[in-house]
């Protein structure tokens, strides 16, 4: 290893950028079908609106120039093909200043959709594919060896990831502490899988070593990432494995899959293939990386701080260009899942007997003798904030309006969030919202009914509402 590339991590790299590449595909392709009915000229929080009412420093954006529907639908349409291009390797065929110029226009395009997204965009996955897509730009390609110092800029985001979401469980819900969290949390997580079901009716003791291991995992396997190899290999792969598990018991978009590209840049490819010796890398793009260094440590004094507050922040940025961010998950979890169920009526006049018919989504609980879909790592964005809003009506604050009045209208764009309109033909004359307790069904019941969920009515959420 010289001082400043290590050829060790040839494939490693050469794997993370190609899946890297992968999550930007699937972030760009999530914004490019969702964006018109959510943040679009008629969307629920419009971007025009939004960019009037928010300076320009504290959300600096491409949309800045102008913004219109067909232009947003030029940028996330270019970041899937670039993105594409990525996973294909296109990129290591160019010279170094080119190959970086394409990740950084990456990083460009998706920072300018994420500071227009408003609410809709508030995930601390999408902060963490903004960091991550930062450092990816300073990486390299085939034709240099990879910077020993971005590479440890990997394995700090890692730790911040992993250690981050680690404290704020064992400072958060005193479930973490006696190991009783995962007793509900795979039937209160926002959106479960197709085998949550299984993983909730897994024994007691069994939901107790997975918490113990979730606590060993997240505290004290990311230390070693700063240990020399192969034990940081080592640990890279373990957190590899219990990420594959959260992928399985539930959907949380890419968090699950990005944290996986970043543990794979940790692991010492040398061990396996040996060595690929690599042209040393020139000197400006030396000069290039040592002053990136020097900018990521700064700004990660805030970030730091936060891992040692006792009131730790989750999923906080400090800047506006989401360069060091704070993670975190799941601090508090639910006892009870709520489900806000939206039904329509085509009766202008109602009364005892009126008929409602159910909207459908895609991914959130609704049918209960619906199997819960995989969808991760696409993000269905309507049905995450959904979850939020059934938790308090502060989370319905200031989109949910906007959509009950779109349903009215029968707007195509948001009816092509959901799974199925129950008014084909006509918008209702009539939406309204309850509030229900859904649990998964027992064994007995699953057999009995066939149904994976029970549901029982709460309250009403939104009186009957038409249009004005």
């Amino acid at each position: 290893m010289e001082w400043f590339g290590d050829d060790s991590y040839w494939l490693s790299r050469l794997v993370f950028q190609r899946a890297l590449a992968a999550v930007y595909l699937v972030a760009f392709l999530s914004a490019a079908l969702q964006f018109k009915a959510l943040i679009g000229e008629r969307g629920m929080l419009p971007v025009p609106d939004f960019l009037r009412r928010v300076p320009a420093r504290h959300s600096p954006t491409l949309f800045r120039l102008r913004y219109s529907d067909r232009f947003f639908a030029l940028v996330a349409w270019t970041g899937c093909l670039l993105s594409a291009a990525l996973v294909a390797g296109a990129a290591d065929r160019l010279p170094l200043g080119l190959t970086m110029a394409w990740w950084a226009a990456l990083w460009l395009l998706y920072l300018s959709i994420v500071n227009v997204g408003q609410t809709w965009y508030g995930f601390g996955w999408e902060s963490l594919l903004l960091e991550t897509g930062f450092l990816a730009v300073f990486l390299g390609n085939e034709r240099t060896q990879p910077p020993v110092l971005v590479l440890w800029l990997l394995r700090w985001l890692l730790f911040r990831v992993e250690f981050g979401a680690g404290l704020i469980k064992i400072r958060g819900d005193t479930c973490w502490r006696n190991l009783t969290c995962l007793c509900f949390h795979h039937e209160t997580q926002p959106m479960p899988g197709p085998l949550s079901w299984f993983f909730h009716h897994l024994p007691r003791p069994a939901h107790r070593v997975e918490a113990a291991a979730n606590h060993v995992v997240q505290l004290g396997v990311p230390v070693l990432l700063f240990t020399p190899q192969p034990v940081a290999s080592v640990a890279a792969v373990l957190i590899v494995v219990t990420q594959l598990w959260l992928v399985l018991s539930g959907n949380f978009s890419w968090l699950n899959w990005l944290t996986i590209v970043l543990a794979l840049s940790a692991v010492d490819s040398s061990l396996v293939t040996g060595a690929h010796p690599l042209p040393a890398a020139p000197l400006w793009y030396e000069i290039v990386v040592i002053a990136v260094t020097a900018l990521v440590l700064v700004l990660s004094y805030r970030p730091a701080r936060n891992l040692l507050s006792r009131r730790q922040a989750m999923n906080r940025s400090y800047d506006s260009l989401h360069l060091v961010n704070s993670y975190g998950a799941f601090g508090t979890v639910s006892r009870v899942r709520h489900e806000l169920v939206v039904e329509g009526t085509d009766e202008t006049t109602l009364h005892d007997g009126t008929v409602w018919r159910e909207y459908e989504f895609k991914g959130k609980p609704g049918d209960v003798r619906r199997l819960p879909r995989q969808f991760a790592p696409y993000h269905l964005r309507l049905d995450w904030m959904m979850w939020f809003a059934a938790l308090s009506p502060a989370y319905a604050h200031p989109w949910f309006l906007p959509f009950v009045e779109r349903l009215l209208e029968g707007d195509r764009a948001t009816l092509r969030l959901l799974r199925r309109n129950p008014f084909p033909d006509a918008p209702p004359a009539h939406v309204r919202v309850r509030l229900y307790r859904y649990r998964f069904t027992t064994r007995r019941e699953r057999r009995d009914t066939g149904a994976w969920w029970h549901r029982t009515h709460v309250r009403e959420f939104l009186a009957p509402t038409r249009l004005s």
